[in-house]
């Protein structure tokens, strides 16, 4: 009972950056109907200034944390900008493979900037732990955990009472009907970077606070979120929490039983559950467990 509350403390873990991470991208495709791939991106870069502000200029890890997710949300904001803002009208695939470029135009130089060292990003939690009935519950695990519950809630709320948040879901259904009720779709759309880029900040945070440090190679988990969004459904905000869940928890369970009953299948299998998972899902349901169907006349 012991190793599975540890398996389940360390997947609601990896849930709450893959939760941080979906809702970027579902906020994207909620108000411009386009899947993101420079998110990977856009966290690694607010990681290495949270690094940056923290580390090489000494600040409290806090004020760089907030420097980090204001850095963010401006890259965010300038991606939408200059590449994005001109492509609207033009298919949607073209925007998508833009986002591809715009992923390796940013993370070229931020990569550059990290070289092959490991980066601390200076979070104050360290190795701490807690002793909670024999189950180790890590300090940092704690603070993911609940940022990740006060962010999807408020995202929510949002979306579900605020005008600006109604006004999103407005464009994401019709960008002309939007423009006709005088909704200024170019602010949603630059707001959506904007809160999808400072989510990636505490995300990117969060996944170099661990023993493996800020790398190069960090950008991988934003694309094992990827999976979490397609399970709960692209455009939904309730399905990426759920996805999120989901994977994180699939992800701990095989890490950890794998090697014990199915050996066979080799190391670092659970890093190929997430894909597993979304196959199954996609095979199921294709538009995922809670995203909206699509209608198509035949």
């Amino acid at each position: 009972m012991t190793t599975f509350l540890q398996a389940t403390v360390a997947g609601l873990s990896l849930a709450s950056i893959y939760m941080l991470l979906a809702l970027g991208f579902v906020i994207i495709y909620k108000s411009m109907q386009v899947l993101s791939f420079a998110h990977p991106a856009i966290m690694l870069f607010a990681a290495y200034m949270v690094s940056w502000f923290s580390v090489d200029k000494d600040l409290n890890f806090w004020l760089a944390l907030a420097l980090g997710v204001v850095a963010a949300g401006a890259m965010g904001w300038l991606a939408e900008r200059i590449a994005v803002r001109p492509m609207i009208g033009k298919p949607l695939f073209a925007i998508a493979i833009l986002t591809i470029g715009l992923d390796i135009a940013i993370r070229t130089p931020i990569n550059n900037l990290i070289g092959i060292n490991i980066r601390s990003v200076g979070d104050p939690w360290g190795f701490g732990t807690w002793q909670i009935g024999g189950v180790v519950v890590q300090h940092r695990a704690v603070a993911m955990i609940v940022t990740a519950f006060i962010v999807g809630s408020l995202l929510f709320a949002f979306f579900r009472y605020s005008r600006v948040g109604l006004a999103m879901r407005a464009t994401a259904i019709d960008q002309e009907v939007a423009l006709a009720q005088g909704i200024s779709v170019g602010r949603i759309f630059s707001l959506a970077w904007i809160m999808a880029g400072a989510m990636a900040a505490l995300a990117g945070t969060f996944a170099s606070s661990d023993l493996s440090g800020l790398s190069q190679s960090t950008y991988i988990v934003a694309l094992k979120a990827l999976p979490a969004i397609v399970v709960g459904g692209l455009d939904s905000i309730g399905g990426a929490v759920v996805g999120a869940l989901i994977i994180g928890l699939a992800e701990a369970y095989t890490a950890t039983y794998q090697s014990q009953h199915l050996s066979f299948l080799g190391g670092n299998f659970s890093q190929v559950v997430p894909y597993l998972v979304l196959l199954i899902v996609l095979l199921i349901k294709p538009y995922g467990l809670f995203g909206t169907e699509e209608v198509e006349r035949v």
